[in-house]
């Protein structure tokens, strides 16, 4: 199946998507021919992004650059995957036309990662409008138990989020095998600004974000409904409930993630240390830190890595784990790079 493959992003003006174009420009098997912006259109990518001037591939790039965010412009251009990096609640108002007209859709927004529209409502606050989708929307984390083979067969493609993905990797294997409780679980999240998308809103002006930090949407942040549904699935389909804080601190990119987790009955600690290997050793993204060593964003940033360590507190009993990732790459536009690369049979870890 690994071929050269006609590739439209559509919102391609976000951090995300300038994250995906950079990233796709340096994809062998990826011909870039429609670009959409309506806050571009019109536009050179070149002037938009002149760090991607000099590209060897940017001559490539069909049309003069950004056109304005219509289906049937995608559909025209013979682009026969899209990549969707817009706003949540905009996604599935393309994603449904350019899976009638044939095109494999990978979404970067929330839209299409639950599986219940009831949940959904919950969670956002208005109905899902293509409810019909949701069952055929695979969740695009690789790293989950037996997600490869799904996605490589998946028409539609629901990127996680940066908060889940920081959370999910290191928790899935431990609720799979059994060895923490499904409840207590405690997680403290920190994240750079760019997490809220290239936007215009007071509370990220640099003067409110530098020298500070806060927490946020606590304690019902929009991504716990994401996290819950996978934590439950990889348990087994018992219920995983979360108390979940994100924070916003002064970095441009990157998430560093605290989690509290309660081992279960007659586990021995030693458990924890031999489930991450199995799991993870030989993952191409997923770095096992040494004891002693935690992650930091500065390991992370500008990568498509995710780095764990983990540590045994015996004074309360928990285990207590710890996640570094780039939230803009991993996160967002690397993910679904890779996700892309498993679709195609590319190798997973081509442009990353």
């Amino acid at each position: 199946m690994q071929g050269t493959y006609k590739v439209a992003v559509v919102g391609a003006s976000g951090y995300a998507g300038e994250e995906l174009i950079e990233r796709l420009l340096g994809h062998p098997g990826v011909e870039l021919v429609c670009l959409t912006s309506r806050q571009y259109a019109g536009r050179r990518l070149e002037e938009i992004y002149p760090r991607l001037a000099k590209s060897r591939r940017l001559a490539q790039v069909a049309g003069p650059g950004f056109v304005e965010p219509r289906a049937e412009s995608v559909v025209q251009s013979g682009a026969r995957i899209a990549f969707l990096a817009l706003p949540h609640g905009l996604a599935a108002d393309y994603a449904l036309p350019l899976l009638q007209a044939g095109l494999r859709v990978i979404d970067l927004s929330a839209d299409f990662r639950l599986r219940d529209p009831a949940v959904y409502r919950d969670f956002y606050a208005h109905d899902h409008p293509a409810p019909e989708l949701l069952a055929e929307a695979v969740y695009g984390l690789p790293e989950l138990p037996g997600r490869r083979a799904e996605i490589s067969g998946a028409r539609l493609l629901a990127v996680p989020g940066c908060y889940p993905t920081s959370i999910l990797v290191p928790l899935a294997p431990l609720l799979k095998a059994g060895l923490i409780e499904t409840g207590g679980i405690i997680v403290n999240s920190l994240s750079g600004v760019s997490g809220a998308g290239r936007k215009a809103d007071v509370d990220l002006l640099f003067a409110e974000c530098n020298e500070n930090a806060r927490a946020y949407s606590a304690p019902k942040h929009r991504h716990l409904s994401e996290i819950e549904q996978e934590l439950s699935l990889c348990a087994g389909g018992e219920p995983v409930t979360i108390s979940f804080c994100p924070h916003l601190i002064p970095l441009t990119r990157g998430i560093v993630t605290t989690i509290h987790a309660t081992p279960s009955p007659n586990v021995d600690p030693q458990a924890l240390d031999r489930c991450l290997h199995d799991a993870y050793g030989s993952e191409p993204f997923v770095r096992l830190l040494p004891p002693g060593k935690f992650p930091q964003v500065r390991d992370v940033v500008r990568t498509n890595f995710i780095d764990l360590a983990w540590t045994h507190d015996a004074r309360t009993g928990s285990w207590l784990l710890f996640s570094a990732e780039d939230n803009v790459v991993k996160g967002a536009a690397g993910q679904a790079v890779q996700c892309f690369n498993l679709m195609t049979g590319w190798a997973e870890t081509t442009a990353l």
